[in-house]
């Protein structure tokens, strides 16, 4: 009998220990404000070091490459960042869940050396819905990010028999680093409702599915209570302050979120209509990915916008390298396999490190050296 009562207090506590005890509601605006006002400006980009081609080269053990993330980092130092946007993939815990925490430790070590935060991405829905492990395909000549892969990826994203992989992976990688001063926040999904991009087939039913996995993962990351914020970004449509508008999608991201997050690669006027859009939910604001030079979006248009408006800005592309994204997205139809662009699409920095352009490089130095909120006037 007392043996039988050991076993069910036993189970009882495992039990307990597998359910969300711990778990957090979405922090209330106070809470996110609270947060954000701690945080400098953050200014950053979406960091791939110029020697991999997508996410799984960057962290699998055979091409990781700290050496070169050091320098780079020490680059955006200098240029007064202070966060980056960095991607993980579900593929790489699966495959060595402790290597991959490993070098994120690695990498973070290396961040904090440079007073760099990192804003980790879990999932992502843009490009390669067929991601595998191992060595990654060299870039093919002339085509914009033309290795990147999708997260959780089709296959993965269609069969619900799967998605304890992707509980599993959600909860060790959040939780290991929930209370982590050197994490800055989780963005969950990259643009959940996007097609993919490119020339790959489309997945079948992705919006319906996607919408069904977000709200788990949503769940997953706020079950290990996170002291940093969540996040998932709105990236198309016009009337982002009026919810009737949105798809089911983006009404899990802009319920869920404790920060609101955005993109916009538009002309500075329609960056500033959608900064304040999202401004209207009450919340602090990032903006995870802007800066398209042959679209309209530039250091020089929105950067003092964000600067103004206190909303976080972080830009597409650092250094150039093998994602090749100094080419524009128009690069999928028509390669620029005999000519450089016109003016590089994305990327601020050359691959040893000089400016593409002194006069942005000038720019971010000026207004991250002055105080939030603060816009310098030019220096000419």
């Amino acid at each position: 009998m007392k043996l039988r009562v050991l076993l069910a207090a036993a189970v009882a506590c495992a039990a307990l220990a597998g359910t969300p005890a711990e778990a957090r509601d979405q922090w209330t605006k106070a809470q996110a404000k609270q947060w954000y006002d701690a945080q400098p400006w953050l200014v950053g980009s979406n960091y791939n070091p110029a020697t991999a081609i997508n996410q799984l080269e960057m962290w699998q053990a055979a091409t990781f490459d700290p050496a070169r993330i050091d320098k780079e980092l020490g680059w955006a130092e200098q240029l007064g960042m202070t966060t980056m946007r960095v991607y993980l993939h579900n593929l790489l815990w699966e495959d060595d869940a402790e290597g991959l925490k490993k070098r994120m430790n690695v990498f973070l070590d290396i961040a904090a050396k440079h007073h760099i935060k990192p804003l980790f991405v879990l999932f992502d829905s843009c490009w390669d819905p067929d991601p595998k492990l191992g060595p990654q395909h060299p870039p093919i000549p002339g085509v914009h990010n033309s290795g990147w892969v999708q997260a959780p990826g089709a296959a993965r994203l269609a069969d619900k028999s799967q998605y304890g992989k992707l509980e599993g992976y959600v909860k060790d990688v959040v939780g290991s680093f929930a209370h982590d001063k050197r994490v800055l926040g989780w963005d969950v999904w990259n643009e959940p409702n996007n097609g993919g991009g490119g020339n790959y087939t489309p997945t079948p039913h992705k919006k319906e599915l996607v919408a069904g996995l977000l709200t788990q993962v949503f769940d997953w990351a706020q079950s290990v209570d996170p002291e940093q914020p969540l996040t998932s970004g709105l990236w198309i449509g016009d009337h982002w302050d009026k919810p009737e508008t949105l798809d089911a999608v983006e009404r899990i991201q802009v319920a869920r979120s404790d920060v609101m997050s955005f993109h916009d690669y538009n002309w500075p006027e329609k960056f500033a209509e959608r900064a304040r859009q999202m401004l209207s939910y009450g919340r602090p604001v990032l903006c995870t990915e802007y800066m398209a030079r042959g679209n309209g979006s530039t250091f020089d248009g929105s950067l003092p916008i964000g600067k103004k408006l206190n909303i976080a800005m972080i830009n597409w592309g650092f250094v150039d390298g093998k994602s090749q994204t100094r080419l524009p997205w128009d690069s999928w139809k028509k390669p620029y396999t005999m000519d450089e662009p016109t003016i590089w699409f994305h990327e601020v920095l050359r691959a040893d490190g000089t400016p593409y352009r002194k006069a942005e490089t000038d720019l971010i130095k000026r207004l991250t050296a002055a105080p939030k909120g603060v816009v310098p006037p030019p220096t000419y």
